[in-house]
């Protein structure tokens, strides 16, 4: 066995803090190896699935694996960390195979990217994009094997851009992650005064209007695409603060001014992971999934209760209901609806068939692992 290599000793360490340190160094080497015994196994696996022609990424199979080592862990690791851990080893593992582009709404340092690195884990091929758009776009034309858009604020609501896309693009979604969202000041200088515009996504302003309100009332609220872009012309003009991350603090250099300054201290968004279908198929059940739908009803009256009675008689959870206007110039809407269950289980196959027929339009956006983690 080659000579292990030695860490500098701590000559005033406790010997009994020296010793645990000593046992927590031989099972991180224990960690490595059973590590690289489990990419092995995912080399043998990748070679398999590539003979099958097989995709590479099963969101449904990750979300299981993560649901059973939840289920037999009996600590002191938390429950909560079990995910994010599996989800970077996993992430390794996939790398092995294949790599994985991922686009989102970019540069570095926006909420979009950390959503993306939290669901994928760090081990992608990044495809950072200039606006929602873009990211259907690329991921529509292949340049991206996924795209990460959010969908829904719990302080602002739907983020209408991402549901008209879905709309009007072939991609349909196969996964789904929430992110704590903590709105930051930031600035290249370490003060509030002489500050001449606060640049932010319109969202971000939308969800500071308050603290705005309050700490700079007459300073200008700018919108840019992102708030990695506000952080960046933060960064290049000393006058202009940003709302961003504490990611994009670092990426561009500079200081948090103020922390945490959305009205609602526990903001949230839901990102969606998109792909195209005739690249991956769609998720099989998990046992606990999410379908979406977009539907459209003639316009007559009871029209929206006929809608809603499949759902009712089949036992079938509705989860969210959205309107956005048709834009046909006749006050038709399209209705934005999540429910609980797979097609796959006869009670939602059933119930989803009934709906159909009820419908003037009918759209499955995609059925997927419930984020639970």
């Amino acid at each position: 066995m080659a000579d292990q290599p030695k860490l500098p000793a701590d000559s005033n360490a406790n010997p009994a803090l020296l010793a645990l340190r000593q046992r927590i160094d031989a099972l991180d080497r224990e960690l490595l190896a059973l590590l690289n015994r489990r990419m092995q196994v995912v080399v043998e696996v990748g070679e398999l699935k590539k003979h099958e022609g097989s995709p590479v990424f099963r969101p449904e199979r990750e979300a299981q694996v993560i649901d059973g080592l939840k289920a037999i862990n009996t600590g002191p690791l938390k429950d909560e960390c079990v995910a994010p851990i599996w989800r970077e080893i996993m992430s390794a593992s996939r790398a092995l195979e294949a790599p994985t582009r991922v686009a989102y709404l970019g540069p570095a340092g926006t909420f979009s990217e950390e959503a993306a690195l939290g669901y994928f884990g760090s081990s992608i091929a990044r495809v950072p994009c200039a606006s929602f758009d873009e990211v259907f776009r690329t991921t529509t034309a292949g340049a991206a094997d996924f795209g990460v858009v959010p969908v829904e604020n719990s302080t602002e609501g739907v983020v209408a851009r991402s549901l008209d896309l879905f709309l009007t693009t072939p991609l349909f979604i196969i996964g789904e992650t929430s992110l704590i969202v903590r709105h930051n000041l930031l600035r290249k200088t370490n003060s509030l005064a002489g500050i001449t515009a606060v640049c932010a996504h319109p969202q971000a302003l939308a969800q500071c209007h308050g603290w705005l309100s309050h700490h700079l009332p007459d300073v200008e609220r700018r919108p840019v695409s992102s708030n990695a872009e506000g952080a960046r012309l933060a960064g290049l003009d000393a006058g202009v603060a940003a709302i961003a991350s504490v990611r994009a603090a670092a990426e561009f250099g500079l200081h948090t001014l103020a922390p945490a300054i959305q009205d609602d201290a526990h903001n949230r968004t839901r990102f969606a992971i998109v792909t195209h279908p005739d690249r991956h198929p769609a998720p099989k059940p998990s046992g606990h999934d999410c379908t979406s739908l977009i539907v459209s009803v003639d316009n007559k009256p009871g029209a929206v209760h006929d809608l809603l009675v499949p759902l009712k008689e089949h036992g079938v959870s509705m989860t969210r209901f959205e309107s956005r206007p048709a834009r046909s110039g006749q006050w038709e809407y399209y209705f934005y609806i999540d429910i609980e269950g797979h097609p796959d289980e006869p009670h939602v196959g059933t119930a989803l068939r009934a709906l159909r027929e009820a419908c003037a339009f009918f759209k499955v956006l995609g059925t997927y692992p419930i984020d639970v983690h």
